[in-house]
């Protein structure tokens, strides 16, 4: 198994990228750097280099990458993959170019109308994986069927649950709330194979009530930025607490063991990255402001799904659910209906 990594994608690059890579390498998974040769410096013997000369920054639009961004390190990596010479990629570079360059040059798996990303976030109970995070902002309720069909079979691959419960976040639990795209997605997602449980509440993904909970990517991509915020509120009011007197350092002495748990807990670190799934290849994006050990999770994440088949398991899953009001669906979408 051999993963393409961006050499240029996160805020501290291509360093935290060279570490990550030997650090990877060390623990026997093959790794391909992708980046400007002439400044990859202290990279591992072991560890192939492939040379691109360009760099896509993180304002750059998707559409101009596509079209002039053809030697920057996100792209040969994933041309890599596309050309079978890699397994995955991982980047922490531009998430929207990471979409693009994915679905234009692996294309979609069979069956699948949109690709999405799948995080996982902390909750009470353990751990939520929640979908869509961001690659779609306007969507369909059939997209939202096969967001919940990919996120389910990510929290089985993953977490290794047999029937992971699934919850559709809506504004209350209650039937008559939400709007007209929860009311139809709902109304899929009941026929559906799945292990649905109803309308999920915004408390219910802290909380762990569902295994999987799904919403669009414009509201995905807020619960993920308000949940940073979150983490970073929690980890910054207890440091100020702890510092507030000396019979709060003492506590704290008593108390590390149990602090140092909750932030490796809160920390997005602890899994690296977020696969965009869906697409015909494994992507997984990781944050700009990576550090080394997430990024090495991140090619650790991507190689535990190309070992345990995940988009092989996504499409069976898919047939499974892919009804023919679904299909009549996304013929309309396609032609303007």
């Amino acid at each position: 198994m051999r993963v393409a990594l961006d050499a240029f994608g996160s805020d501290l690059c291509p360093d935290i990228e060279i570490k990550a890579a030997n650090e990877a390498s060390r623990q026997g998974i093959e790794v391909i750097l992708v980046g400007d040769r002439t400044k990859l410096k202290g990279v591992s013997s072991g560890i192939e280099i492939v040379h691109a000369g360009e760099v896509i920054a993180m304002d750059e639009s998707p559409a101009n990458v596509l079209r002039k961004k053809k030697d920057a390190s996100m792209r040969v990596a994933i041309d890599l993959v596309g050309s079978g010479k890699a397994d995955a990629v991982v980047s922490a570079g531009n998430s929207g170019a990471m979409m693009a360059l994915s679905m234009f040059v692996l294309r979609k798996l069979p069956g699948v109308f949109r690709p999405a990303i799948v995080g996982v976030l902390p909750s009470y109970r353990g751990y939520t994986v929640f979908v869509d995070m961001g690659a779609n902002v306007d969507c369909k309720p059939h997209y939202l069927l096969q967001f919940a069909v990919m996120g389910s079979v990510y929290a089985k691959k993953l977490f290794n649950l047999s029937n992971p419960s699934v919850g559709l976040l809506s504004n209350g639990e209650e039937e008559g709330k939400g709007n007209e795209l929860t009311y139809q997605t709902n109304d899929l997602l009941k026929k559906s194979s799945l292990n649905y449980q109803g309308y999920a509440e915004g408390k219910d993904i802290y909380m762990g009530d569902f295994d999987v909970i799904v919403a669009d990517g414009f509201v995905g991509n807020t619960v993920l930025k308000a949940s940073e915020g979150i983490a970073e509120m929690i980890t910054k009011m207890l440091k100020d607490s702890f510092k507030a007197s000396p019979l709060s350092i003492l506590g704290y002495l008593f108390s590390r063991g149990a602090f140092n748990r909750l932030k490796k807990r809160i920390d997005y670190a602890e899994y690296g990255g977020a696969p965009l799934v869906g697409v015909n290849g494994l992507a997984v994006i990781t944050h700009g402001r990576s550090n080394e050990r997430a990024i090495v999770n991140a090619i650790k994440l991507s190689k535990r799904f190309y070992d345990t088949k995940l988009n092989d398991a996504i499409i069976e899953e898919l047939n499974v659910n892919l009804t023919v009001e679904t299909t009549v669906q996304d013929k309309n979408y396609q032609e303007g209906k």
